[in-house]
């Protein structure tokens, strides 16, 4: 059984699918930060926010020893819920746990995008070259000369950030062969890298910074490392709360733009699928508003244009059938006084023929009947009086003149009340139970019930015969249509029955449905508009 999804619904998921995609780009853009540059726009804000705390940690470290730096990041790793290390330029840990790094890492760590080699022994930092270390301008270069491993002083006014002891009041270092040479100024930390590894998934991010040991006069260039399960890094790599209130807005702003206009394409989709079900089902007084100026009102304006139309065409067709029907009814009434009087005058050997020919005219007048009362049903509600009638004596009336030879239980409440047409729903009940007993009046008890439902009175016919074909069941109501193709008397009636009882039934207001029984069986099933009892 297919599921059928509306419009609306189809138009919502598509909108959600379009706002899944929109999720799945910033997921790539958040991964494209962990690969990008770490002065690259997607890094700024999250760069800036590492480069505090690793500032903050550099200033706590100056001097300390290597168990004293490991409870400091110990520390700072328990207030950020990441995990901080600290690695020299060679790959050897200098504080934090001991633990393998991925080769991603380490390449980082000591290949030509991270620190450049430490000096040879015994080498000055004033031998070496000026100007960028190898890689310089790439990613994780070092600082202008001066600033190479092994003579990193921190910046903002620190004197040269000469540890205590190894200190000048003019800001001056001794160096080699009694010359003194004035520091350069120099970063304090800068970002180096932002990767993610896998199994198991971690997000690492790396910034350098001057590390002073106790027994060393200048700073050892180090890199603090981040590590965390978290692609935001519990909000120190990444902060989601700028890109939240970007998919706030603009989910805001698409419901606000997409569900009026939604609403109002789909709920002009429904009405007018809800007439032309009404129209197909034979009202054609239902209407719909044709006011929009688009597709959707020219499409409103063609249904109600059609409405009119097919009213006019089979009204004009239901009198056309009825006037024909009333003036047969006056030759075959003469025809059966002839035949009458012919019976009188016809010797016994001629009285089978002419019992034959009776009974074809006693047929055909009895079409002519079903036809008229099918055009009378057909006329306009709007012209026929709805009365609240009592349920349970006018079944009572139909099942002694239409089921003498028949057995029929009926199990209504004396309480229950329809609105309806008296005649109408009592031809209705007579043509349903005539088939009922003419099909499965042999096979058991016939059974008609009633009970409330809401507003409204549902009334059922069901007996315990073989049924009808499945295929049969939507043709059913149909004039003319017979389940047995051939047309042969001891068949059944004309194919009218079942056509007048929807007729009446819907000139009362209500609907007529059918369906078989499990395991045999037919039921007929009328639901009407309930009436106010009595005295409310």
């Amino acid at each position: 059984m297919r599921v059928r999804v509306s419009l609306f619904t189809r138009i919502l998921l598509w909108f959600f699918v379009n706002l899944a995609v929109l999720g799945g780009v910033l997921w790539v853009l958040f991964n494209l930060q962990l690969r990008a540059a770490p002065d690259s726009p997607l890094f700024v804000a999250s760069g800036h926010r590492l480069e505090r705390v690793a500032g903050a940690i550099s200033q706590e470290i100056r001097g300390a020893t290597r168990p004293e730096r490991t409870a400091i990041l110990r520390r700072y790793s328990d207030t950020y819920r990441v995990e901080f290390l600290l690695y020299a330029g060679t790959g050897e840990a200098l504080a934090g746990e001991a633990r393998q790094l991925p080769p991603e890492v380490v390449k980082y760590l000591t290949g030509p995008v991270g620190f450049p080699p430490p000096p040879p022994p015994g080498g000055r930092m004033e031998d070496r070259p000026p100007g960028p270390p190898p890689g310089g301008g790439e990613r994780g270069a070092m600082p202008p000369a001066g600033a190479g491993r092994g003579e990193m002083p921190p910046a903002g006014g620190d004197r040269g950030g000469i540890p205590p002891g190894g200190e000048r009041q003019d800001g001056m270092l001794p160096g080699g062969e009694g010359r003194i040479r004035m520091l350069p100024p120099a970063p304090l930390v800068q970002p180096t890298f932002t990767l993610r590894t896998a199994n198991p998934t971690r997000y690492w991010a790396g910034v350098r910074l001057p590390v002073f040991e106790p027994d060393r006069r200048r700073p050892e260039l180090a890199t603090l490392v981040a590590v965390s399960d978290s692609i935001s890094g519990h909000g120190l790599f990444f902060d989601v709360t700028p890109w939240l209130f970007v998919i706030a807005v603009v989910l805001g702003l698409s419901i606000l733009l997409w569900l009026p206009f939604v609403r109002s394409l789909t709920g002009s989709i429904r009405h007018m699928t809800v007439a032309a079900e009404q129209i197909a089902e034979e009202r054609f007084d239902v209407r719909v508003d044709a006011r929009r100026r688009d597709e959707l009102g020219r499409l409103g304006a063609a249904i109600n244009h059609l409405a009119s139309r097919l009213a006019g065409f089979v009204g004009g067709q239901k009198r056309f059938l009825g006037d024909i029907s009333h003036e047969l009814n006056s030759p075959l009434a003469r025809l059966q006084v002839e035949l009458s009087i012919l019976e009188e005058r016809l010797g016994a050997e001629h009285q089978e023929h002419l019992a034959d020919a009776q009974e074809e005219v006693a047929l055909m007048s009895q079409l002519v009947g079903e036809l008229l009362a099918f055009a009378k049903a057909g006329m306009s509600t709007r012209e026929l009086p709805l009365v609240p009638v009592r349920l349970l004596p006018l079944a009572e009336k139909v099942r002694a003149r239409e089921a003498q030879r028949s057995e029929v239980r009926i199990e209504v409440p004396d309480s229950i009340l329809v609105v309806a047409q008296p005649e109408l729903l009592s031809r209705a009940l007579a043509n349903i139970l005539r088939n009922a007993a003419r099909y499965a009046g042999s096979a058991g008890p016939i059974l008609l019930s009633a009970r409330g439902q809401d507003k409204h009175v549902v009334i059922t016919v069901a007996d315990q015969g073989p049924g009808v074909p499945p295929e049969a069941l939507p043709r059913l109501f149909d004039p003319l249509f017979r389940v047995e193709p051939d047309r042969a008397r001891s068949t059944g009636g004309s194919g009218l029955g079942l056509a007048i009882v929807k007729t009446c039934v819907e000139a009362c207001r209500g609907s007529v449905s059918a369906r078989n029984l499990s395991p045999s069986g037919f039921e007929l099933t009328i639901v009407l508009e309930a009436a106010e009892q009595d005295g409310d």
